[in-house]
Parts: C-alpha cells; sequence; structure tokens
C-alpha cells in the first residue's frame, strides 16, 4: 500500500478573503517521494480544525502530516521547530472565539518539538531558490494550536507532524514557486531518510 501524506491549509480569516496557505497547498503535488498526498482545507478555529485534521490523517493512516499557514508580516517560508502549550488571540478566530493566555491542554507537555528534521527541511528549500529559515515559534494563534494539538496526539506513534508558515504575496506564481520549493525539499528529506534506512539494513 502507497504511503500517505496528509496536507493541510487555512481558510482565510480576520475578515480576509483569501489565505496564503491554501493558494500554495492548491499547487503541491498529488505525490511526494512516492507518497501520495491528501489535501484538507481547515477552519481557523481554536481545537476544530485540530479535530479535524486528526480525523482525517487517521482515516486516510497517514505517515506525515504537513500542515501550512499564512504568516502575513514573514517574508521567508519556515518551518516550525515547536509548539507551545499557550493560546492567545490578538483577534478572534473564526467562530469568535478569543483565548488570552490559556493552556490549550491543561495536563499536557508545556512544547512539542517536532520529530521531522525542520531545520534540514529549511535548508533544502532555500537550495531549491526559495527563501527560508527556521522557525522557533509559531506564535499562540489557531496555527500553534493545530500543531501543538497535532503533535500532542500522534506523539510516539510513528506520524511525524510538521507546520510550515507561509508569507502572503499577490503573485499567484510565487505561491505555484513556493509549492514547487518546498515539495522538492520534502522530497529530497524523505529520500534521504530512505537511503539511510537502506544503508542500515
Amino acid at each position: 500500500m502507497k504511503e500517505k501524506i496528509l496536507i493541510t491549509c487555512f481558510e482565510p480569516f480576520g475578515g480576509e478573503s483569501f489565505n496564503a496557505s491554501a493558494a500554495v497547498v492548491a499547487a503541491m503535488p498529488e505525490e511526494i517521494a512516492g507518497a501520495s498526498a491528501e489535501k484538507i482545507t481547515l477552519p481557523v478555529e481554536f481545537g476544530r480544525g485540530a479535530k479535524l485534521a486528526i480525523a482525517a490523517a487517521r482515516k486516510s493512516r497517514a505517515c506525515l502530516i504537513v500542515a501550512f499557514g499564512e504568516a502575513r508580516a514573514r517574508k521567508a517560508v519556515t518551518p516550525e521547530l515547536v509548539a507551545i502549550n499557550h493560546a492567545y488571540a490578538a483577534i478572534p478566530d473564526n467562530v469568535g472565539k478569543m483565548p488570552r493566555g490559556e493552556s490549550i491542554d491543561k495536563g499536557g507537555a508545556a512544547a512539542y518539538f517536532t520529530p521531522f528534521p525542520a531545520r534540514r527541511l529549511a535548508e533544502l528549500i532555500k537550495e531549491e531558490g526559495a527563501l527560508s529559515s527556521l522557525s522557533y515559534s509559531a506564535g499562540a494563534y489557531v496555527c500553534n494550536d493545530l500543531y501543538y494539538r497535532l503533535l500532542h496526539e500522534f506523539e510516539g506513534s510513528g506520524v511525524r507532524v510538521l507546520f510550515i508558515h507561509v508569507p502572503r504575496t499577490e503573485s499567484e506564481a510565487a505561491y505555484a514557486e513556493t509549492a514547487r520549493a518546498v515539495a522538492a525539499a520534502l522530497s529530497k528529506v524523505l529520500c534521504e531518510e530512505a537511503d539511510v534506512e537502506n544503508v542500515k539494513k
């Protein structure tokens, strides 16, 4: 059976009619390093976005979840190293929730680090010609909420989770190029890992 990768993006939020993550994910290929990619769009809602992503990952039996979000103030593609157990909203989510510094999971870890080689991915995205750097903060809004809940849910399961923030631009071609660079970098990481596993055998 072919391995599955779940790729998620977000709907528009904050009164906008567009989300950069959706444009990038729409341009991602249907297959990455031999694994089929399933794409879903998530609501910008604390808790519910993660619930839907978890259900989709379990249904598809995904081995990797790559979640995308929009970072309007950033200029580079930024794989996120860590998610924190903290929710804070400067603006309401799309159903009016506005946490002001509460824990996502009162019994959960303070933070989770992605088991995916995010630093290596950022290096390879840059090699593919796109601006990229590793990020140490996914913020405290819905992007971080999704990332934290996914990492918590799949910790130790073998399902890896990664979150990538993408910048906003007015160029459709730029989104297609970002998708190409990220897909190529993901493929290289997965192929490098497969090569290491083959050597071990």
